[in-house]
């Protein structure tokens, strides 16, 4: 689903001009963006949480050439499911692991 999908599906469900729903799209997205920059974590009830982890500078492997390179440090935005949301991903029977 994209941006535009999004608006799209505001508009339609919630009433809002085409203009306001993408406004407020564009602002979720916004204080969603300026949370996870300052380091801190946004959890969406029923949806998941996202965070922001620190991983530390460390040696690495060039695949190609088997050179040794230093990976920098960074951080990794890593996104959490809830129970609810995973509970329903997997009503619709989806993949199923096979016992034998």
């Amino acid at each position: 689903m994209t941006k535009a999908e999004i608006v799209e599906q505001i508009y339609e469900r919630v009433g809002f001009s085409k203009k306001e729903s993408a406004e407020l799209v564009e602002k979720v997205f916004q204080i969603i963006k300026d949370t996870l920059a300052a380091g801190e974590k946004v959890k969406i009830s029923g949806f998941g949480n996202f965070v922001v982890r620190e991983k530390n500078a460390r040696k690495g492997r060039n695949p190609q050439t088997g050179e040794e390179i230093r990976l920098s440090a960074r951080r990794v935005l890593t996104f959490k499911p809830s129970l609810v949301l995973k509970n329903i991903l997997n009503e619709d029977g989806g993949p199923t692991q096979d016992a034998s």
